[in-house]
């Protein structure tokens, strides 16, 4: 059996998607940038599939990131 979800990878994962950035998403979530990295490393590295991919100088999410989206979101709004 998996082990659950990290909600704070969770809340990290919805904060890069929110301000489109990944260090303004660890300005909002009071880490490091390179701690943000690697919250979204561990994250895929669970779920098995990547959740970003680079787009110039942007990341886009991966249609598998655009699924876990709506999921992270209604998690973190039920933890609330």
């Amino acid at each position: 059996m998996k082990a659950p979800l990290d909600l704070d990878q969770l809340q990290t994962f919805v904060s890069i998607v929110d301000t489109g950035s990944f260090t303004r998403a660890a300005e909002e979530v009071h880490r490091t940038q390179s701690a943000v990295s690697m919250q979204m490393r561990r994250l895929e590295e669970r779920i098995g599939k990547p959740l970003f991919e680079k787009d110039g100088r942007t990341n886009r999410l991966t249609e598998d990131g655009d699924r876990l989206l709506s999921y992270a979101r209604r998690l973190l709004f039920l933890n609330r």
